[in-house]
């Protein structure tokens, strides 16, 4: 019996993953440690009841994608919404990449846009950064030699957590015809946001995530702000009917409920400028952070670290793969951070 066989390469592949363990202060994957209140989740049960379960979703998302565009102030037409950021920047690379076009990125960065850029059959162009990963004119004159299709930035970055100056990104947008997408998951918490440039360079997008301002990880909503031809594109690419009626109407009830979110950011943000202000004082390198995580540097072997601080409940990520010595930990509720610098203190005595 023959099998049937793989596009190449895939098997070289791993899948991406980040751990789920049951700690008692899971900080790694930068999920908003706080729920919405109570009133969110009876509200979302009550819009749900009112669904029309066996029909097929608005395909278009155009509820959503209005209050989405009176939020920022942005038109409809250039407004999209998908399943999380991610499908978001897939669809994007479907659209404007593929075989012999590529796709450039400033390392280190979110590693799924490597991997995306993969699966839409780009040729990936990676740029590195030097510490402290902050982009300078030199950077975007290095980029724009090598003539790329699309450039992916992440602003506040991850991991390292600093946005990049407003005035680089958009020196790339005016001095290249690539598409500029800026992921901006993490700009609630810090940074300016690229969304005032919209207006002045047509080949800029902006990606945004409910799943960390919104405290909504776990219904997978992203957004785009961008031209409107660019979201005729993505029209073109997008699955039939890829947004539930669920997702949909828990993102709307999510925009009923901003204000309580953004209530959580000032205590995401406390806990974040506690950890960064506390860790020098343990001998440990913090990066700044405008993201709701802080990156270090342990003076003591960071997998090392990484190991002692999981055999007491706390799960940080591990980036030493990526930067030399470094693990991230997501900014968590008071009672979490207390236990990550205590287990850190017993860790690096």
């Amino acid at each position: 019996m023959t099998t049937a066989s793989p596009r190449p390469g895939l098997r070289d592949v791993e899948p991406y993953e980040a751990p789920q363990l049951r700690v008692r202060a899971r900080l790694n994957t930068n999920e908003c440690p706080y729920p919405l209140p109570n009133g969110f989740a009876d509200d979302v049960a009550k819009a749900v009841r009112e669904l029309e379960l066996n029909r097929y979703p608005d395909r278009d998302a155009e509820a959503l994608r209005e209050r989405l565009a009176e939020l920022h102030g942005h038109s409809f037409q250039g407004t999209w919404a998908a399943n999380g950021s991610n499908e978001i920047l897939l669809q994007l690379l479907q659209a404007y990449t593929g075989p012999g076009r590529q796709v450039l990125v400033f390392e280190p960065t979110y590693a799924v846009h490597s991997r995306l850029a993969w699966i839409a059959n780009g040729d990936r162009v990676a740029l590195r950064l030097d510490e402290p990963w902050l982009m300078s004119s030199r950077d975007v004159d290095a980029a724009l030699k090598r003539e790329p299709d699309v450039v992916l930035l992440c602003s506040p970055n991850n991991p390292t957590g600093n946005a990049q100056p407003i005035e680089l990104v958009e020196e790339l947008a005016r001095r290249s015809s690539a598409l500029v997408v800026v992921d901006e998951a993490y700009v609630e918490f810090g940074g300016e946001s690229s969304t005032p440039l919209l207006d002045r360079y047509p080949n800029l997008v902006v990606v945004r995530t409910f799943s960390k301002a919104f405290a909504l990880a776990g219904a997978r909503i992203g957004y785009c702000l961008a031209a409107p031809a660019v979201v005729e594109d993505l029209r073109r690419v997008r699955l039939p009917y890829h947004l539930s009626a669920i997702t949909q109407a828990a993102g709307l009830v999510a925009l009923d409920h901003r204000d309580d979110a953004l209530d959580i950011l000032d205590r995401i943000r406390e806990q974040r400028d506690r950890i960064s202000k506390e860790l020098p004082t343990l001998g440990v390198e913090a990066f700044p952070s405008d993201a709701n995580f802080v990156l270090f540097r342990p003076p003591k072997p960071a997998r090392e670290v990484f190991d002692e601080l999981l055999t007491r409940g706390v799960l940080v990520r591990d980036f030493t793969d990526l930067i030399d010595s470094c693990l991230r930990v997501s900014a968590g509720t008071p009672d979490e951070v207390d236990l990550f610098l205590s287990s850190l203190d017993e860790v690096l005595r």
